[in-house]
């Protein structure tokens, strides 16, 4: 008789033989830089995150330095919106000053921390829409370049990755060509590759104030429906040269983060997003959920289902977790 408890015994014995590791170093958080100077304030539905001006982020570089998590994202809150969302492009743009500072303090302290820029026009336009809007309809072409534009400045600002996350097509290789174009052939590029319309993205769009004035996005953003529509994304950003490929949601998409693994060899990252982060810290709150145990075993499902990499918002807590942890 086959006897499968036989690893299961002690804890030693399950950590010997543990299929998937959650690594601290493979974690991304993301961070809401707004305009303005002296802010640090909570986003009300997302406890324990917040959107820092430029002034206010030597707070938060300190902790992820010291939690050695690999990364950050940035997204931007900008106190001018158009309907070109020419902010996200400007050389002086909340994000592009909040790359410099973030890159000067990490040379003040002789440290490294990759810094993501997430490139889209949403949090930039007046009507809320990830692109230049023709007859109420998002034009696809005609958005292209600023999304490039958008990409050069955060790279001249000092970013090592961009993620250009509008879903809009051709999206990936206009920035590809834009970045070599312009002397940054080395520069990655992260694309949301299977970027679906989900109703989990709410908390974000008060984070960012970035929901659509008019309309949604599902017009340009996935079909929650689809899973083989998913694969045809993900293969045409890997045509179109991206680096590393993204799913987004993770927890209601493992299937496809599964099915991303088996047909990609590119490296595989995942949004645990906004929707999914306050839904744990509610519960939690409320008493009906361990936070430890549960974000614990969300991440590790994120990494069992095929993601190298996972950019959540549980990043800081998680590391904090781990160090106390190995402090005992």
């Amino acid at each position: 008789m086959q006897r499968l408890r036989r690893l299961r015994r002690s804890a030693a014995m399950r950590d010997l033989v543990a299929e998937t590791q959650v690594r601290t170093g493979a974690l991304i958080y993301p961070i809401f830089v707004i305009d303005g100077e002296n802010i640090r304030e909570e986003v009300p539905s997302m406890p324990g995150v917040y959107r820092y001006s430029v002034d206010r982020l030597e707070e938060i570089v300190d902790e992820m330095l010291a939690c050695k998590i690999g990364g950050t994202m940035l997204f931007g809150v900008p106190a001018h919106k158009d309907d070109l969302g020419s902010e996200a492009y400007a050389e002086d743009g909340v994000v592009q000053r909040a790359i410099r500072r973030i890159k000067q303090l990490c040379a003040q302290k002789r440290e490294a921390l990759l810094v993501i820029a997430d490139i889209c026009l949403c949090e930039y336009t007046s009507h809320g829409h990830c692109g230049v809007l023709c007859g109420g309809d998002v034009d696809n072409d005609a958005s292209l370049p600023l999304h490039a534009k958008a990409a050069l400045a955060a790279v001249r600002a000092g970013a090592d990755m961009v993620a250009p996350s509008s879903m809009m097509d051709g999206v990936v290789a206009a920035i590809r060509e834009a970045l070599d174009e312009s002397g940054f052939a080395a520069t990655p590029i992260m694309g949301y590759s299977a970027k679906f319309a989900s109703v989990f993205y709410s908390p974000f769009r008060d984070a960012a104030d970035s929901a659509p004035q008019t309309g949604d996005r599902r017009g340009y953003q996935m079909d929650f429906r689809n899973g083989r529509e998913a694969l045809r994304e993900l293969a045409a950003d890997e045509a179109e040269g991206a680096d590393i490929l993204m799913v987004k949601p993770a927890l209601a998409y493992l299937d496809v983060i599964h099915a991303a693994r088996a047909q990609t060899k590119l490296p595989l990252a995942v949004y645990n997003v906004s929707g999914e982060y306050a839904m744990v810290k509610a519960a939690a709150r409320a008493g009906m959920l361990d936070e430890k145990r549960v974000v614990t075993e969300l991440l590790t499902a994120f990494f069992r289902a095929g993601a190298d990499v996972v950019i959540t918002y549980h990043a800081l807590d998680w590391a904090h977790w781990q160090q106390e942890h190995s402090e005992k």
